[in-house]
């Protein structure tokens, strides 16, 4: 019943299709307007009839959109139509433009939808993806029909992506071209020769798609990680691109043609009787689904084109069609973009999930039947290892030990390794797991905090955890800002992916990896008392954005509750709250105030009132203003920093001869202009 229901929603029922074309109507009419005997074929009156259906269609499906349907209904309704037409067109060619008496055997043509057209999912600008399939090399009457329909295709101002090819052709090309093969493995039959399709879906399923999974996923995955990388690689960016980018449509048609591939199904819902999915992993995928058709609808109704791109100006537009009103701390656009974002991190968690269950299935022995077959694998601070990755020797484990899903991370990290995606599967299961006890359990804590400032990767670490939803969990107020954008050309990426890529800047400059661009903070970082102390405030630092008032005053207020759970010292903590408290104190009076003006420094200085504050200050402001994209960071800045870190070192040492050379140092690397 479930499995039902959410397949009902991601491909709903078209009701009143008459409304949005009636084919025995506009076939009736132009039959009529067929050439008589003696008069040539034209191409003249099925086009005028054919555009009026192909305008008053469209406009049916908008008006239906704009009035509540989802993106699901539009992309259903555009394929739907544009079957009609093309099946009306079809047979025109075939009995009054074209007809053949006795057609031979080689006189025969099946219209194939490809693509997303395939899938039955067209987009109101999209291409029109069709494959001309005849049974051997086509014929003069198969080129004529088919150069016949193209120029109608053209003339109704449709935009064919198509390919003519015989049926050996076709499974000819699809060995050696992943592209076609994955085409091929989504087609539809719309007209024509029937029997030849079914021939051709026969033999690309035994010559093909047999004995050939493992190939094909490994290809489609390296496929998406190239794709990823070409859009950015994150799926937090300003501007994401809702059909390639990560996290987007694209990704979801991934884990289609998988599944179609591998299991033979025509539907994602058919995975949940399978046992890949669970009917609530279903529901994730195909609300996930409408959400992003939807979007993309809009985007291209507002374009007025194939626009894939979120850009910035179309946002906040998208966003009141989309009925995402303002709430307090948060305006509508901020609203509907963290929702998209929060989508692209379930098509994320849906990706790996689906990964986890191709593995087990191509390598189906479980841990317990390789104990009992005698066979034990290496243990890893209580874990398993698998073909370097680490995972857990039993399903339950995170049911019996809810802080080894917080120890998994650490140990990952220490040990260089990656995380089994069945683990990860296990653990999205078990998120309910981490609760007020874990929250409170010190050595849940002490592992949380190595690693956030382990020596190692603590960025890739906490993205993983953010990525499998354990750091939202364990960390509440983090939860909170999520996914949660800020609207302004400023900001690159979202808070929480802010704020790991800030650890992993201040990471890379304790590890010197950025010398040659921040070469005081690279010398400063290792001046400070106490790393964990800026490890934590480089964490916290934006944690209480979008909360309706000023977000530095409050995110001090959490880190005071957040550090001594985390077994901070109270100078420890009270050093973490005035960091987050006066994180943008550095970079306003540089960059705002004279800093010729003595009062300036003065002020400065008495908010800092210690070398050991100013330090650390200069680290987390050089750290906050490279975190938030990489064009950001500047030599402007990275000048009026270092001076006004100059001048009030001066100040701070009382004269101290060590910092008085340091700043005669500063001065004579004023050329660099760096940080």
């Amino acid at each position: 019943m479930a499995t039902t229901t959410a397949k009902a929603r991601a491909t709903p029922a078209l009701a009143n299709k008459r409304r949005i074309i009636d084919r025995r109507a506009l076939a009736g009419e132009i039959a009529r307007a067929a050439p008589g005997k003696g008069r040539p074929a034209t191409r003249a009156d099925p086009p005028a009839i054919l555009k009026r259906a192909l305008g008053a269609g469209p406009h049916e499906i908008r008006r239906r959109f704009e009035g509540g349907e989802t993106g699901a209904f539009v992309v259903a309704a555009n394929s739907y139509l544009i079957d009609q037409i093309l099946r009306v067109m079809f047979e025109f060619a075939v009995t009054s433009a074209y007809p053949v008496a006795n057609p031979t055997t080689s006189e025969r043509l099946a219209v194939v939808a490809t693509g997303g057209y395939g899938r039955g999912e067209l987009a109101p600008h999209s291409d029109v993806d069709v494959l001309f399939l005849a049974p051997s090399k086509p014929t003069p009457w198969v080129e004529q029909v088919v150069e016949y329909l193209l120029y109608m295709i053209w003339d109704l101002g449709l935009k064919p992506g198509h390919a003519t090819r015989s049926l050996d052709e076709c499974l000819r090309r699809a060995h050696r071209d992943d592209t076609i093969r994955t085409s091929l493995l989504e087609a539809r039959f719309i007209a024509g020769d029937e029997a030849l399709f079914e021939a051709l879906r026969r033999r690309f399923a035994a010559e093909v798609v047999a004995g050939n999974g493992p190939e094909f996923v490994r290809a489609k995955l390296a496929e998406r990680e190239k794709r990823h990388r070409r859009m950015g690689d994150s799926r937090y960016v300003l501007e994401p691109n809702i059909k390639d980018g990560k996290g987007g449509l694209r990704d979801l048609h991934t884990l289609f043609w998988i599944a179609k591939f591998v299991y033979r199904v025509d539907d994602v819902a058919a995975l949940v009787g399978r046992g890949v999915l669970t009917a609530d992993e279903h529901a994730r995928f195909a609300k996930a689904q409408i959400f992003l058709w939807t979007v993309r609808c809009h985007l291209h109704y507002l374009a007025g084109r194939a626009e894939e791109r979120l850009t910035f100006d179309v946002q906040p537009e998208i966003g009141r069609r989309m009925r995402f009103g303002a709430r307090t701390g948060s305006s509508g656009v901020e609203r509907f973009m963290k929702r998209y974002f929060l989508v692209a991190k379930d098509v994320g968690d849906l990706t790996r999930i689906f990964c986890a269950a191709i593995e087990a299935e191509q390598h189906p022995a479980p841990p317990r039947l390789l104990a009992r077959l005698g066979f034990r694998r290496p243990d890893v601070e209580g874990f398993t290892l698998t073909g370097g990755r680490i995972g857990v020797a039993k399903d339950d484990m995170f049911e019996r030990d809810p802080t080894a899903m917080i120890r998994l991370f650490r140990v990952a990290d220490a040990r260089g390794l990656d995380i089994h995606p069945w683990t990860l599967r296990l653990i999205t299961q078990n998120l309910r797991r981490i609760d007020r006890r874990l929250r409170a359990d010190p050595e849940a804590n002490r592992q949380f905090i190595a690693i956030l400032t382990s020596r190692n990767d603590p960025e890739s670490a906490l993205r993983r955890m953010n990525e499998a939803g354990v750091l939202g969990r364990f960390v509440p107020d983090f939860g909170r800002v999520v996914a949660q954008m800020q609207h302004d050309m400023y900001h690159v990426y979202t808070v929480d992916e802010h704020s790991i890529r800030a650890i992993g800047v201040l990471a890379g400059i304790e590890k010197g990896a950025l010398a040659d661009e921040l070469p005081l903070a690279t010398g400063l970082i290792h001046e400070v008392l106490s790393r964990r102390v800026l490890y934590l405030a480089a964490f916290l630092h934006d944690i209480a954005k979008g909360r309706g008032r000023d977000h530095s005053s409050r995110g001090a207020e959490i880190a005071l509750k957040l550090a001594p759970r985390f077994g901070f010292t109270a100078e420890e903590t009270e050093t973490v709250a005035w960091l987050v408290r006066n994180h943008l104190q550095f970079s306003n009076t540089a960059f705002k105030r004279d800093l010729n003006d003595p009062k300036t420094v003065g002020d400065f200085v008495a908010g800092v009132q210690s070398l050991e504050r100013l330090r650390l200050l200069l680290v987390l402001t050089a750290v906050d203003i490279r975190a938030v994209g990489p064009k950001v960071w500047n030599a402007w800045k990275g000048a009026l920093l270092r001076q006004l870190y100059a001048l009030a070192a001066e100040v701070l040492s009382g004269g101290h001869a060590a910092e008085a050379k340091r700043r005669r140092e500063i001065g004579r690397a004023s050329g660099r202009e760096r940080v």
